[in-house]
């Protein structure tokens, strides 16, 4: 199912040759969608449905043989991962930039991305999650992501404590907010407490109201399922 996203993010026609391949309700495909949004930059939304397996098709491994979401095309340019598309669309599109000048800033703001994106994203994988129930049971499936999630959060808490503004770093969205809102939604179905986290409730608070987020929201997408 393809769809183009072309509404007040877009910038230049040479932007629509954008595609990307995602799935609703991946984070790593949000964050894909929520750069592209503070970009502006129009797109063309692939489906891939990764509960029907078609990540493993012949067609889609072949631009990504690790067969994740997303994957990010750009002309004849294939990027797979998030934080490469991420950083890929930094450089080759610098308009709206992510990433702080100062380098202080910058630093934290890769350190969140850093947290989030290995240290809990990961293990809360889908495929990650049924292997965990096939050696230990059904009853880890929910326990060991929501300790990997609040240890995470713990670090996360005290380390934006002292440095974020409206959002993470200051009152410029960076990479770090990319990577915060979609995890901090994700905690909620491993019923992690968030109040014993003000800090990060405070900053995904102020993203929520922003439109790039709300445009790239899960039961926004084209494949999203009631």
């Amino acid at each position: 199912m393809a769809s183009t996203v072309e509404d007040k993010f877009e910038t230049s026609p040479a932007s629509a040759r954008l595609k990307l391949y995602s799935y609703w309700r991946s984070s790593c495909s949000w964050r894909a969608r929520i750069a592209l949004n503070l970009k502006g930059l129009p797109y063309e939304y692939n489906a891939v449905n990764l509960l029907r397996g078609e990540q493993f098709s012949e067609d889609f491994t072949k631009l990504n043989p690790l067969q994740f979401v997303p994957t990010l095309v750009d002309g004849n340019v294939i990027i797979s991962d998030s934080l490469a598309i991420l950083l890929y669309l930094e450089d080759k599109y610098p308009e709206h930039p992510l990433l702080p000048k100062d380098p202080r800033l910058k630093a934290i703001s890769l350190q969140v991305t850093a947290i989030v994106g290995s240290s809990i994203q990961p293990l809360q994988n889908l495929f990650v999650l049924k292997r965990v129930e096939e050696k230990l049971g059904p009853e880890e499936r929910l326990a060991w992501p929501k300790y990997h999630i609040e240890k995470g959060f713990n670090a996360l808490e005290k380390l934006l404590k002292n440095v974020s503004g409206k959002y993470c770093v200051g009152d410029e969205v960076t990479l770090a907010d990319v990577f915060l809102a979609p995890q901090i939604f994700s905690a909620a179905r491993f019923n992690v407490d968030m109040s014993n986290y003000p800090t990060l409730i405070n900053i995904n608070k102020a993203l929520a109201e922003l439109q790039e987020f709300q445009a790239a929201l899960p039961e926004r997408q084209p494949d999203a399922q009631a």
